[in-house]
């Protein structure tokens, strides 16, 4: 009786077992494949190779590029070399990519960074934020801008317990920002297990000098983060619910759910259009592919641009796809007159002529 009974416990552990693994494929998109749309005027990015996850561009055209992140469990091309911030002018007839020197005294052998956002204060002084995993762990850079230089002075290093896994940033203001926790832990191993229980302890926090807390909760994957053009909503990205969630920015800093925009995809980071108030998102067509690395079938990548989220039927427009020939794993899009880069993960960057 006794074998019975165990054996009957292990089927259903089995059972259980093969659920959480076919959620998670689904979460994962697994099975999808997707049709190539190309554009007509596009070329990879001299310089970059490894990867240029996020990408913030100043109204003045100059476009900020953090390059050659890492992380556990992810494919790198470049494994023993520390990441950067690239600058590149798209007023320029032919923009390069150059990188940033970084003033002395920053640890630029550990750099590794991740989400980036910019902020121009009253004086016009260009602030840089950079989410920074530093030997895997979690701090937030802050920089002011030289562009007669063409380098990052780094002024402040943040660390804090209710930023453990954090992922991306929003600066609004000097010293002021909003930033997604993409898990609740912060050590590899309860970080999986608490992605395959799906257990939605994601969260976005809210960090000034004087006070810092969590203002929104309850994502399974919180990835990127914007704010729209009238400063009165915060766009979460949920990576694994295929979600852009629409927060209300309150006047305590709090932020409260107005809606949530469900896609057919792993949406990665967000980037808004200054004047229509567009969203262009990076997104993962078949997140297997990107954490299961195989050259031979490779990740692909899938460009959005959102129209009118607020309104009742947003229009979602597929702007450009790729299943990996030309470009892998993209994370990121962004526009600026009539121009479109888009970064990924771990791969190159496009430049195209819209």
């Amino acid at each position: 009786m006794g074998r019975l009974v165990t054996l009957g416990l292990l089927g259903i552990a089995v059972a259980l077992l093969g659920e959480r693994l076919l959620a998670l494929r689904n979460r994962l998109k697994a099975s999808r494949e997707i049709e190539s749309i190309d554009l007509p005027n596009c070329h990879l990015i001299k310089g970059i190779e490894a990867g240029s996850e996020d990408i913030d561009i100043l109204p003045n055209g100059l476009a900020f590029f953090s390059v050659g992140l890492q992380f556990p469990g992810l494919h790198s091309f470049a494994p023993d070399k520390p990441g950067g911030i690239l600058m590149m002018d798209l007023n320029e007839d032919k923009p390069r990519a150059l990188e940033l020197r970084i003033s002395r005294g920053f640890d630029l052998a550990s750099f590794n960074p991740h989400g980036i956002s910019t902020f121009i204060d009253n004086d016009d002084t260009v602030y840089l934020f950079v989410v920074n995993h530093p030997e895997f762990k979690n701090t937030i850079e802050i920089f002011k801008f030289e562009e007669e230089e063409n380098s990052l002075l780094h002024l402040k290093t943040i660390k804090h317990e209710l930023l453990p896994s954090t992922n991306d940033i929003i600066a609004i203001g000097p010293m002021h920002f909003y930033a997604t926790n993409d898990h609740y832990f912060s050590d590899p191993f309860l970080k999986y297990l608490e992605t395959y229980l799906n257990l939605h302890w994601a969260n976005v926090v809210y960090y000034s000098p004087n006070e810092v807390k969590v203002v929104a909760e309850g994502f399974d994957s919180a990835n990127g983060i914007n704010i729209s053009p009238d400063k009165k909503y915060i766009y979460v990205a949920d990576l694994l619910a295929h979600e852009i969630h629409v927060l209300k920015k309150q006047p305590d800093m709090n932020l409260t759910q107005a809606k949530v925009l469900s896609l057919d995809t792993l949406v990665d980071n967000l980037s808004i259009e200054p004047f229509s108030g567009d969203i262009w998102a990076g997104c993962h067509p078949n997140g297997q592919k990107l954490f299961v690395y195989d050259p031979s079938n490779p990740p692909s990548s899938e460009v959005l641009r959102i129209q009118n989220i607020l309104s009742e039927k947003p229009t979602v427009t597929t702007v450009y796809a790729n299943n990996g020939s030309v470009l892998q794993g993209s994370s990121v899009a962004s526009v600026y007159n009539g121009k479109l880069l888009i970064g990924t993960l771990y791969h190159r960057a496009l430049y195209c002529e819209l």
